[in-house]
């Protein structure tokens, strides 16, 4: 039922990556033609165009997170009642056998989760692969002789990023399991509140809901530990690719074999298109 909105969401993305990439390359022809030449003229001129480009992007950057909620959100709403319906279906053995906490998590945290997933592609996945694709075209076209930069930063962020990823999938996993346990805990003391109350087992019920609450404290600090190694690596990484494209382009820029704006729009690119790399992988490791 979202198939046209999936379409006019893709063409937004596409829009707003487009509007984006062209931002380097005028910045270049702005420093090479206009700022080196002494030309005001052009500097205007190109700044104007610069701006145009800009408001063109955060437009449809807007509309897209625009659609992309409504995506989800609709999304998540329909699977919600599905499951609601289907699970006032079940007889008093099938609630049994999954479980009442289960089925619960199913419900609410699950399609949460399924929620952000929806959300985060529409506005960040869909972007990131273009933003890769074209901006390592237009990289290239900058100046061919720096691409050996790419060639060997984009594996290695891939490969850095994906080893983290790795160890998170089932860490992220592991957390949907204690927020069950949780659920369970405390469906029970809930349900059994006066059972608890006539045979003074408040402080069992209060140790056995802190041990499960401790489960899913420590795999949510040992997921946040994780994550927070990929924004320093992403740094390194984006910060290392530039200073080895400074140190290729330097000399070429003294010898006048490359233009200074051309070196800046090529290290431009290379950021946005290690970031690419971080969004697809981080989103990738989500979907599990």
């Amino acid at each position: 039922p979202y198939r046209r909105m999936i379409a006019v969401l893709i063409v937004l993305q596409t829009a707003q990556s487009l509007a984006t990439l062209m931002l380097p390359s005028l910045s270049a022809d702005l420093i090479n033609d206009g700022v080196l030449e002494g030309d005001h003229g052009f500097i205007w001129r190109t700044g104007a165009i610069m701006l145009s480009f800009s408001a063109l992007q955060v437009v449809f950057a807007l509309c897209a997170v625009w659609v992309g909620a409504r995506v989800a959100m609709g999304f998540s709403r329909d699977i919600r009642r599905d499951l609601f319906h289907r699970v006032t279906a079940f007889s008093a053995r099938e609630v049994n056998t999954f479980g009442a906490p289960s089925l619960i998590t199913r419900i609410t945290n699950d399609v949460q989760q399924v929620q952000i997933l929806i959300v985060m592609g529409a506005t960040m996945m869909l972007a990131a692969p273009i933003t890769m694709i074209v901006g390592i075209v237009m990289a290239v076209r900058e100046d061919v002789g720096l691409s050996v930069v790419i060639v060997v930063a984009v594996p290695l962020a891939g490969f850095l990023l994906g080893s983290v990823i790795v160890r998170l999938v089932p860490m992220f996993q592991r957390m949907q399991v204690h927020v069950d346990d949780v659920n369970g805990v405390l469906r029970e003391q809930i349900t059994g509140v006066r059972v608890v109350r006539a045979f003074v087992r408040e402080r069992r019920e209060a140790e056995r809901f802190a041990a499960a609450n401790a489960d899913v404290t420590a795999v949510g600090l040992r997921t946040g530990r994780l994550f927070a190694r990929m924004f320093p690596l992403v740094g390194m990484l984006v910060n290392g690719a530039s200073i080895a494209a400074l140190a290729l382009g330097a000399g070429r820029v003294r010898s006048g074999d490359l233009e200074v704006g051309t070196l800046i729009a090529y290290i431009s690119y290379l950021t946005q298109i290690l970031m690419s790399v971080m969004l697809v992988t981080f989103i990738a490791s989500m979907v599990p």
